[in-house]
């Protein structure tokens, strides 16, 4: 059994490693890629970052592993509970190469809380229930919490954007790479391990905060903190070449983003304004989201969080009202959710739904219209029937139709919640930074990038495509995937020994804290 390094730079753009390589800003990918090659990588659609993850550990898509997103709807109810890592229904890398009898040592993947009982030790990602930093119920074997203890995620709110924010979050960002750089070399020299997977948060948020400084030609363009995307990548570089330093000789690397990024335009859609006006939904009321926007504004970060701690039935149905709450059910067709990172709409289906209005008989027309419906507005360039993007068991935990929203320009536009009013509408300067329930002025893409230490004749990969890549130059066969190896010749299949684990749903508190970090990180859009 070989020896294998894999780097998450989470929402790292292809376009601009490409770029700031050529430049001589990025010395380390450079050489990994002169070793071997730099290609674009498909994400997910949507590319988000629950699924994309997922996948890219597990080479099957969403409708195989399950997680399709931070919740999914509690069936017979219009609400919503948060998945966990219980939810996914594909061994991942690690436990291949663990059941192979290889050590692991994973770092912060996205959607792993709770830690898994592995050969070697884990952290979870942000996903588990904490605030801005780790703590024992992160970390298998628990002994191993003391040298990860100061690995924390984003510490700063993402709401409010006030005067003397981006220069904070900044320093924060780049204060952090540093801590974690730190703590996954110390693991790199001292943990034995076959496998290591460390994912750096911060070229995702600091996309999302500071394109509209980065990009001249943005449509949200302002002057100040040009440098700052360029920095924070840079500093990435740096940590990526001490890792490499650090894992030592003989190891296979690959550093891969679960997505990329670009601008956002000023064009924002109300997918229900637009089923309400093509007579598909109707409203009741007003919208429940009221009181958590100006909690969200105006209330301290501390007190939201000792809030949400407190009164947990009071968030999860604050959370479910601003999603569910002022529709007509008995009116209504179909509905979005409105989430900017997962534009998507969702049947009424009688016998599925409480009050579902669309026949089961019918279902299947009904979605291939409504589809051809969204296609012709301008504001959307597609929309998918959930089977034609995704197959397997869990299909089902899928919004009935996914959405590619059109780009103006370039830039994308947000999905945004508001009831009542156009479908479609332009935002204002004072609207230009965005934030947490305002849309981030940066957004995610199709195409994430990766980079192998080794030579391959692949032009192109798919999220999909890197875990038999690990395998294969592990040596370790495992079970069937949609995906493809990069390096080497034909993979040898095994039926993989990992079970699936039982479901286990977070308890009120550890909901709280989950939906606490999550707003922190911006999601919830």
């Amino acid at each position: 059994m070989g020896r294998f390094l894999l780097i998450g730079l989470d929402g790292a753009e292809p376009e601009l490693v490409e770029r700031w390589i050529a430049e001589g800003a990025l010395p380390n990918l450079a050489r990994l890629r002169n070793r071997g090659t730099l290609m674009p990588v498909a994400s997910t659609a949507p590319p988000a970052t629950f699924p994309a993850w997922t996948t890219c550990v597990t080479g099957v898509n969403p409708g195989k592993h399950g997680i399709l997103d931070f919740t999914e709807m509690i069936p017979g109810k219009y609400a919503v509970r948060f998945v966990n890592s219980t939810y996914r229904k594909a061994p991942a890398i690690w436990n291949v190469v663990s059941d192979a009898g290889g050590r692991v040592c994973v770092l912060v993947v996205p959607a792993t809380y709770p830690p898994e009982r592995l050969n070697g030790c884990m952290v979870s990602g942000f996903d588990s229930p904490v605030t801005t930093r780790v703590d024992r119920s992160f970390v298998y074997p628990p002994a191993r919490y003391p040298a990860v203890r100061a690995w924390r995620f984003a510490d700063f709110q993402e709401s409010h954007i006030h005067s003397g924010w981006h220069a904070q979050a900044l320093r924060r960002l780049l204060d952090a790479i540093e801590v974690k750089e730190s703590i996954a070399a110390r693991m790199l020299e001292s943990e034995p391990w076959t496998f290591f997977m460390a994912v750096f948060g911060e070229s995702d948020t600091v996309a999302h905060h500071f394109w509209l400084f980065h990009d001249a030609h943005s449509p949200r363009h302002r002057p100040g903190f040009e440098d700052a995307i360029r920095r924070v990548y840079c500093r990435l570089d740096q940590a990526v070449g001490r890792l490499v330093e650090a894992a030592g000789p003989a190891v296979t690397v690959a550093v891969v983003s679960d997505h990329g990024f670009g601008g956002t335009g000023t064009g924002v859609v109300h997918l229900n304004n637009w089923l309400a006006g093509q007579g598909l939904l109707r409203f009741a009321g007003p919208s429940g989201s009221v009181l958590k926007r100006l909690a969200l504004r105006y209330m301290p970060a501390a007190w939201q969080g000792v809030l949400f701690r407190r009164f947990h039935g009071v968030a999860m149905r604050a959370e479910n009202r601003s999603r569910f709450a002022g529709i007509d059910w008995a009116h209504t067709k179909a509905w979005s959710e409105e989430l900017n990172y997962f534009p998507s709409i969702r049947v009424n289906l009688a016998g599925r739904e409480p009050r579902g209005q669309v026949e089961p008989a019918g279902y299947a027309s009904f979605v291939v219209k409504l589809c051809a419906a969204l296609e012709t507005w301008p504001p959307v360039r597609k929309a998918w029937r959930r089977d034609e993007l995704y197959s397997g068991d869990y299909v089902s935990r899928a919004p009935d139709i996914i959405l590619e929203l059109a780009l103006e320009n370039g830039y994308a536009h947000s999905c945004l919640r508001r009831r009542s009013g156009p479908a479609f509408r332009r935002i204002g300067p004072d609207e230009y930074l965005g934030g947490k329930e305002r849309g981030m002025n940066g957004s995610h893409r199709p195409n994430g990038v990766l980079i192998l230490s080794e030579p391959t004749n692949a032009k192109r990969a798919r999220l999909e495509d890197v875990a038999p890549t690990v395998l294969n130059a592990l040596g370790v066969p495992g079970p069937p995937m949609d995906g493809h190896p990069l390096l080497g010749g034909p993979r040898a299949h095994r039926p993989s020994a990992a079970s699936h684990p039982r479901e286990q749903r977070y308890g009120q508190e550890e909901e709280r804290a989950v939906e606490r970090q999550l707003r922190g990180l911006g999601y919830f859009e």
